[in-house]
């Protein structure tokens, strides 16, 4: 761990993982023993290490790498202890909300259909003592009109602003947390404003559901389950936080790894847990079958975003999407032809590898795109280091095979075609075009000054 003021390293992500390298959550837990027993106590504590996070320490300060390894078990076991003891003033409302990408994890996992994983998990959470459990998906929806809409309104001023394009998809929080900490306002002015998916469920729960229940944002513990350990880092953006309630968006994360760690010190088998629906953050109503978003391994910025683009801007209503691969499977583009000239140049860029190579084509103004969707993990959200991986900490490609075809075989729905969606923007939201809209859908990206600089980070 490294704090601000410390001199220069190489990052450790070029190193290979080793114990003196990579610092565990028991390091920097300040649990001194004193704390009540509880139920709880007989499982172990998550642990976390600097190497399972893309943002490595290089771009992290010693406060923040403590208060991502508070995020563990232990924090979500705290709250259901909590829940259990007599003073109801201190109770709290659990909600969990599950990620897409984790979904085909535990269905393939565990050789269930998706529909099934996510009824089991539901079950299993509720169990525990978890009150809701929710789908990100309708964040997701949100995340993604917003976007398309942005990059429609850059695009349009592409002449007049020197930073309207191009636009980098803004979902991926190893990917932010690079741009901010390395790589200084040459990219950060072109990442898009649109919150992540994670972030916007956290808008949802503690601000439109907590309303719906009449409840103050900081009765409500929000837990997410996604597939990778910078999830945990992205809840503790400043910008992600409302001193009014002293609360968080997203109170804690889990990965889907960790999940199953519970589920193994529980001793409990997911063949064996009763199937629950999943919650709607509607009065009444209940999740039906689960449904993605265009895209193979990711929340599909690219495809929907292309195609709102095609249409908009160029009236061309483009139904199939051919990527061309470039140098790896991981770095593809896709483009809208019209009256013989290129007009759309997308690609998609996985992997820290390729977003160097990219962020190179930037820098000496061989760059033509005009939107990338860049996600920090190679093969992108489904091989996130949280899921699906093998004891010596390799992705298990047998798994993530599976995983993909249970992924892809969920069937598609257009953001555009969720009318609790559209229902919210005029009734929570007060319209598309409002300062609400911004206030809650979207933030802001800058440089932060770091003693590292990007020429000390080496690949």
């Amino acid at each position: 761990m490294k704090c601000e003021n410390c001199s220069k390293k190489e990052c450790s992500k070029k190193q290979k993982n080793d114990d003196t390298q990579s610092t565990s959550v028991d390091a920097l837990s300040s649990n001194n023993g004193s704390e009540e027993k509880n139920e709880f106590d007989t499982l172990a504590n998550a642990k976390i290490l600097l190497s399972d996070c893309l943002a490595c320490d290089s771009c992290m300060t010693l406060e923040e790498g403590t208060r991502v390894f508070q995020q563990n078990q232990k924090e979500f076991f705290r709250i259901l202890n909590l829940n259990k003891k007599c003073d109801t003033s201190k109770h709290k409302i659990l909600a969990v909300s599950l990620c897409p990408q984790s979904l085909p994890y535990f269905a393939a996992k565990f050789n269930f259909s998706v529909n099934e994983a996510a009824k089991r998990l539901c079950g299993f959470l509720k169990s525990l003592g978890v009150h809701y459990v929710f789908d990100t998906t309708i964040a997701a929806d949100f995340s993604i009109l917003e976007s398309q809409r942005e990059f429609v309104q850059r695009y349009q001023r592409r002449n007049q602003e020197e930073h309207a394009l191009p636009m980098f998809a803004s979902a991926c929080p190893g990917w932010i947390r690079y741009a901010e900490r390395v790589l200084t306002n040459l990219v950060t002015s072109h990442i898009c404003t649109a919150k992540s998916p994670q972030q916007i469920m956290g808008s949802l729960v503690k601000g439109y559901f907590a309303r719906q229940q009449n409840l103050s944002p900081d009765k409500i513990f929000h837990v997410v389950v996604a597939p990778c350990y910078d999830k945990k880092l992205e809840a503790l953006r400043e910008d992600f936080y409302t001193a009014l309630y002293n609360s968080a968006e997203v109170d804690c994360v889990l990965t889907s790894g960790e999940i199953v760690q519970i589920m193994e010190q529980k001793n409990v088998s997911m063949k064996d847990v009763t199937e629950v629906a999943v919650d709607s953050l509607f009065d009444g109503l209940k999740e039906g079958d689960v449904v993605r978003h265009d895209g193979k391994r990711s929340d599909g910025y690219l495809e929907h975003i292309f195609k709102h683009a095609a249409k908009e801007l160029f009236g061309v209503d483009v139904k199939e999407i051919t990527y061309k691969a470039l140098k790896n499977k991981d770095f593809q583009e896709v483009t809208l032809e019209k009256d013989g000239e290129t007009v759309l140049r997308f690609a998609a860029a996985y992997g820290f590898r390729n977003i160097q190579n990219m962020v190179l084509k930037l820098k000496k103004g061989k760059f033509f795109y005009h939107f990338v969707e860049v996600l920090a993990c190679p093969g992108g959200c489904l091989n996130g280091k949280g899921q699906a991986q093998t004891e010596d900490g390799k992705p298990d490609k047998a798994l993530l095979a599976q995983m993909e075809e249970v992924y892809t075989a969920i069937p598609v729905r257009l953001p555009e075609a969720n009318l609790h969606v559209q229902r919210m923007y005029q009734d929570w939201l007060e319209g598309m075009d409002s300062r609400k809209v911004q206030d809650t859908l979207h933030t802001t990206y800058s440089a932060v000054n770091q003693s590292t600089s990007s020429l000390d980070i080496k690949w």
